[in-house]
Parts: C-alpha cells; structure tokens; sequence
C-alpha cells in the first residue's frame, strides 16, 4: 500500500475538533496544493478565503452554520467562493498573467483568448455561476488530499446558509458567492463518536465500471 493510499485511509470527515493549531508549514502547503489545482482553461474562477480569527469562525458558526460543530474548534475555516459573474476582464487579466508568466506575447495567445470568450463568455451568467462553483469543488478536492498528507483532518461542507454567510463577508460585493467550505484542524477523541470508526466504502467492484 502506498504512503498516499495510507493517508487517504487515515483521514476522514471529523465530527469534532480539539481547538489545535495547524502549524504555518502545514496550512501553506494546503493552501498551495489547493492554488496547484487544476481548472477549465485554467482560469481558477473563485477565491478561497481563509478565516483563522476565532470571534468570526464563531459568528460564522452561530449565524450561518449553526449544526457544523466542527467550527469553533477548528484551526482555520476556508471558503471556497466562485465568481458570480464572469467578464471580459477576468478574461483578459488571465491572458496576460500566461503571457508574462511564460514570457509569450499577447499576439501569440490572441486564438486561445478568443476562444475562451466564445467558450464561456457567450454563456449566460447562472451557467457560467454553477460552472466556476464546480472548478472551486476540483480545488477543494486537492485541499482534502493534501490535508491527508500533511496529518490535518480536514471536514468539506455545504450545511450553511450561503446567503448569510456572503452577507457576514461581505462577498457578493467582492463579486462572489460561497459554494462550500472546509474545516483544517485536528480530530477530537473524547467528542468525535467517529474518530476511531473503520472507514466505509463501497467495493472495488461495485464503484468501478470497466467497459
């Protein structure tokens, strides 16, 4: 059994958590593992915002997540917020960080640029919503495999008022909107009835089609 293989069935969605704190070291190579994510033409159409403040993870608790336990305790809450509204803008800002990054001219990226417009911008904006809101969730999947890595139990989430919690954030006038979060910190023992459960999965040949 591979070491990945090993960390994937150590982990699992904790219930409870103790209030420790993820080292630095840690919380930076998730959130870099979740930048190194990938995503359609590789816009990255969301934000994640970090919150370590503990008077907002509580309010954020009390007023849009009253049944995650898991909030209080935790070590740092991520959100992750697809753009509401994709523009032209967005558009251009992500062709010249590819120009500049690659060291290309704008010219040479002129067809790629004309055909993410035709692509996704003639799309109406709900489409283009759901759309950058599943691009968040691939990022979040990165987040939850590299948690395991690093020994950070890690909940994903979508029990919360999305509305209320855009709304406490201040998000929609950033031009986002919340489509899950994820809980980093540490497993509680003595609270968490799970903690020490056998992982439940259904068989290799029961979830897998070969054809």
């Amino acid at each position: 059994m591979s070491e990945l293989i090993k960390k994937l069935n150590w982990r699992y969605a904790a219930k409870r958590m103790n209030g420790q704190t993820v080292p630095q070291e840690k919380l930076d190579n998730i959130l870099e593992a979740i930048k190194l994510a990938p995503s359609s033409v590789g816009l990255q159409p969301y934000n994640v915002i970090v919150v370590e403040n503990k008077e907002l993870r509580d309010k954020i608790f009390s007023e849009a997540a009253p049944r995650q336990l898991q909030i209080p305790d935790a070590s740092h809450l991520l959100i992750f917020a697809a753009w509401e509204k994709l523009t032209s803008q967005h558009v251009d800002d992500f062709i010249n960080l590819v120009a500049s990054t690659r060291n290309v001219s704008l010219e040479s990226l002129a067809a790629y640029q004309n055909s993410i417009n035709g692509g996704i911008l003639s799309r109406s904006e709900e489409v283009n919503f759901d759309w950058a809101a599943r691009q968040a969730y691939i990022a979040l999947g990165h987040g939850l495999v590299a948690a395991a890595t690093e020994e950070v139990d890690a909940t994903p989430m979508e029990g919360f008022d999305a509305a209320k919690l855009d709304e406490i954030l201040g998000l929609r006038e950033k031009g986002l909107r919340s489509v899950v979060i994820l809980t980093l910190g540490y497993r509680d023992h003595e609270k968490d009835p799970l903690a020490n459960a056998k992982k439940v999965r259904r068989a290799h040949e029961e979830l897998f089609i070969s054809i």
